[in-house]
């Protein structure tokens, strides 16, 4: 069996321990959260010279676990662990989503309700426990959440398999980026062998995990059939400009439905907050400001997207602007679609930048393109970049093997698996 290395979020683990906070980590379920701290991580404090007795594992999805949801029990359970204040304890709590909310029973008040927060700020109360917690949702582990931890948390994202990780794992090959531009990188991909298997197992991921967690997260009443619609649509148009308005009337014109947008709002929400698909605004280059509608969806995982279309649809340049704005939500990024806005001869005119990343004092504005061997074809891509009048970083990305170039006005060309394997790369 292949084995997977994060060093990425190994690093981002370790320059954590013992700080005082607890690291919360959160991802999409299947996209190994739990691999990362129960094994990875695991073995990092081992050789660190730490026993494992002194490692406290609680999988709160297993049946065994189940009475351990409950708060009380659950912070009896540990605090019975960690009795011994002249040893150093470092507390998994894995899948915490699963953690119920109950009536304090000490009270009259039926609001006064306690849930997991108040478990983990009495634990870190305690100074010889290092608390880690994974979940799946981010209506469990949002920012609201981390408030209620008075800023005693640390929120850790992770994301499947970079391209990085994936072709590390399996070893590089000629077909590594095509696969991956069809299958992505959940982890549990690299070690199916046949194409059938792959395709199931994305499929079966849906109807199977998220979908279902999705309803009963959410307490929907709605069929699986009618959210996987919302996400089929979604799926069909990554890379495009869409708002719940018109995927209430591709509902009605295409699937002779009626689903209101609000409603259709309330799916993409829950979409999101299970870290299925992500959202990225357009942003207005030059004037500064965000406009609300339309924006542009991305799911968290291209193998995932493709198998809402049942491996169909290949449209490359779409597949790589996924993959691209993925790349750059791992590297920590915040992610836009850009606008520029530009007025000649009395008419103004939209130009759209792919992504607008930007990071502290760092911004990139990014074009993705299948290639760019055509002047007139070039000229279409860099038509925006153009026409940005600040010194900021311009990038085109393109499919093919390049060796990195600029152009005269400093525009830099860059291949995907360049960027894809090499942080650095769009400095050069």
């Amino acid at each position: 069996m292949l084995e997977v290395q994060r060093p990425h979020y190994l690093k981002k683990l370790s320059a954590r321990q013992d700080n005082g906070r607890v690291k919360v980590i959160t991802g999409i379920r299947r996209c190994g959260k739990s691999y990362l701290l129960n094994r990875l991580y695991k073995q990092h404090l081992i050789d660190l010279g730490i026993g494992e007795d002194q490692i406290i594992e609680v999988a709160l999805d297993e049946a065994r676990n189940a009475r351990l949801r409950n708060p009380f029990e659950l912070d009896t359970f540990v605090r019975e662990r960690v009795s011994d204040d002249s040893m150093r304890y470092y507390l998994f709590l894995d899948e915490i989503q699963f953690s119920s909310a109950e009536v304090n029973p000490y009270t009259s008040d039926p609001n006064d309700i306690i849930t997991f927060v108040d478990v983990i700020l009495g634990l870190q109360r305690l100074e010889n426990v290092d608390i880690y917690v994974t979940g799946s949702n981010s209506k469990m582990l949002s920012s609201d959440i981390l408030t209620q931890f008075e800023d005693r948390a640390d929120n850790i994202h992770l994301h499947p398999l970079s391209f990085a990780e994936y072709s590390s794992a399996i070893g590089d090959s000629n077909e590594d980026l095509r696969d991956y531009l069809v299958f992505g990188g959940m982890p549990r991909i690299i070690n199916e062998t046949s194409i059938q298997d792959k395709s199931r197992y994305l499929k079966q991921l849906f109807e199977e995990t998220y979908l279902r967690d999705v309803i009963q997260r959410n307490n929907l009443r709605v069929e699986q059939e009618e959210l996987g619609i919302v996400l089929d649509f979604i799926a069909s148009s990554i890379g495009s400009l869409t708002n719940p308005a018109r995927l209430e009337n591709r509902f009605l014109s295409e699937r002779h439905m009626r689903v209101n947008h609000t409603t259709i709002s309330s799916y993409l929400k829950c979409f999101e907050d299970a870290f299925i698909i992500s959202s990225a605004c357009r942003f207005d280059i030059k004037g500064g400001g965000y406009f609300k509608t339309p924006l542009k969806y991305y799911f968290e995982d291209v193998g995932l997207r493709n198998a809402r279309l049942n491996f169909r649809q290949d449209d490359e340049n779409h597949l790589i602007e996924n993959v691209v704005y993925s790349e750059l939500l791992r590297r920590g990024f915040n992610v836009d679609v850009g606008v520029v806005s530009h007025r000649t001869q009395g008419v103004s005119k939209q130009f759209e930048v792919d992504f607008v990343a930007n990071l502290i004092s760092k911004r990139y504005y990014i074009q993705v393109a299948l290639g760019i061997d055509d002047p007139g074809k070039r000229e279409q891509e860099i038509a925006s970049l153009k026409r940005i009048g600040d010194s900021f970083k311009k990038i085109v990305i393109v499919k093919d093997d390049i060796i990195p170039w600029h152009d005269e006005r400093g525009i830099l060309y860059l291949g995907l698996r360049r960027f894809l394997v090499d942080e650095s790369s769009m400095d050069f």
